[in-house]
């Protein structure tokens, strides 16, 4: 009888927990990050905090799910179903300034210059931003790249309604432009070599916004104002594990496009590599969002008309959070 009461309490002790020395707090503060564009070198940073034991040594259980560009994030974030996602900084600034996702903070830049391009194949005849009059230019829906072309139309002397957009998900992109379905992209400039792939090894033009837009952040670590507000410390956590899953990935680019392939077989790991190495000159791993150019930035939103005025540098980021160095 008595060893029949004593197995009976270690079944009970094993439902309630009670025989586990880490109690709850084995699995960490559970949370969902959104990637910025799928499973792309851009947001390899995330698999290797994971794979690394980052995110779980800063007592996060973290689930990461693919995102699909700024406007699809941002509604993810909204609904409540994610609390930390990479966004580009610049689209979510300007949908902040229009009123539509206000409750949202930065609390670290990934690329701090956009990255936002105009990506086109050589041979298709378009070579500077006025070539693109006339033809079709694809992009993810609810992206960056259309949130901001106006203003880049308007500074590189561009018609904007003569050009056709074709929107489409963020992994049909390269088939619309090796298929020539469309005549370029709106896309970041770190997919070139993924783009060369995709069209048998077709060299890329690359139009950079930034030749007309340098003020511009590029992706940067976003959460809702429920976390930055009344959770910093979650927030604080989340933010040191993924700058340090940024900080591996720069440093071993191979290793972290095989860590993502591991955990999303779709990766392509050359394309991936060719990402990490390709945003290097763009990244600070300490993920500093200077104020100054946080208002330099509101300031040529503003000016070029894509947002009217009331968005600050406060209500874009949240610098108790946001590293200053």
């Amino acid at each position: 009888m008595r060893r029949v009461c004593a197995a009976f309490l270690v079944i009970i002790l094993l439902l309630t927990g009670c025989g586990d020395s880490g109690g709850g707090s084995s699995s960490g503060d559970k949370v969902t990050y959104l990637t910025a564009f799928g499973a792309v070198g851009r947001d390899a940073f995330a698999w290797v905090a994971q794979e690394k034991g980052y995110f779980r040594d800063a007592g996060l259980d973290v689930t990461i799910r693919l995102g699909a560009a700024t406007g699809e994030n941002l509604k993810v974030l909204a609904a409540g179903q994610a609390q930390f996602a990479n966004l580009d900084l610049t689209g979510t600034w300007i949908l902040a300034g229009k009123g539509e996702y206000p409750d949202v903070r930065a609390i670290a830049a990934i690329h701090q210059q956009t990255l936002v391009s105009i990506i086109s194949l050589a041979g298709a005849g378009i070579t500077t931003p006025k070539d693109l009059e006339g033809r079709k230019l694809g992009a993810a829906t609810g992206s960056v790249n259309q949130l901001l072309f106006p203003a880049y139309a308007k500074l590189a002397g561009v018609d904007q309604a003569k050009v056709t957009w074709v929107n489409a998900p963020p992994a049909q992109l390269p088939a619309l432009l090796a298929s020539n379905r469309v005549d370029a992209l709106s896309t970041f400039l770190i997919g070139a070599k993924g783009l060369e792939k995709a069209a048998g090894g077709t060299k890329t033009v690359v139009l950079p916004y930034s030749a007309y837009l340098p003020e511009l952040f590029g992706n940067g670590l976003i959460a809702p104002l429920v976390i930055t507000r009344d959770q910093p410390d979650l927030a604080r956590r989340f933010r040191d594990a993924a700058l340090k899953g940024l900080a591996y990935t720069m440093e071993h680019p191979q290793e972290a496009a095989e860590i993502m392939k591991k955990a999303q077989p779709a990766a392509d790991i050359t394309a991936a590599v060719g990402e990490i190495t390709l945003m290097a000159p763009y990244v600070k791993t300490s993920g500093v969002i200077d104020r100054q150019r946080v208002a330099a930035e509101i300031d040529t939103l503003q000016k070029n008309g894509l947002i009217p005025p009331g968005l600050t540098p406060d209500t874009a980021v949240d610098f108790a959070l946001a590293p200053a160095g």
